[in-house]
């Protein structure tokens, strides 16, 4: 079954329709690659998943060891090779959680989750993933 119907809609523009929920989501190319940048290109949407994935895998195991990740930040920063082809380089990612009590144990759930959500591990080997841990 599909889960996703893609229309493109002229000049460098998708939007992608999550089809169970009927969500929607506009893409358009950056300014470095001949787009407007009115919205998130493809590869920032990549980045996002990476981000979003880990956290999400995180709140999961949140609930089965009872802790508590709410509020937990996440800055992701996308870096694009130079060189042909085009592709993405690297994926920066800064977690801050909120509260910096962790266990010990926690702290290793969680590391053990950043390294481990199922994006991370689909991602190319060549895309570094660069990700620091803050426990404010």
């Amino acid at each position: 079954m599909p889960t996703i119907e893609t229309i493109y809609l002229g000049e460098l523009r998708t939007e992608a329709t999550h089809l169970l929920s009927g969500s929607k989501l506009i893409t358009d190319a950056p300014t470095d690659n001949h787009g407007k940048g009115a919205s998130f290109s493809p590869t920032d949407l990549v980045a996002a998943a990476l981000g979003s994935c880990m956290v999400t895998v995180m709140g999961i195991a949140s609930r089965t060891h009872h802790f508590n990740i709410d509020g937990t930040k996440l800055v992701i920063t996308k870096i694009m090779t130079r060189e042909n082809p085009r592709r993405i380089e690297e994926i920066v990612i800064e977690l801050t959680f909120p509260r910096g009590d962790y266990p010990d144990k926690v702290k290793k759930i969680i590391e053990f989750t950043v390294k481990n959500c199922p994006v991370a591990l689909s991602l190319h080997p060549d895309v570094r993933q660069t990700v620091t841990i803050k426990y404010c």
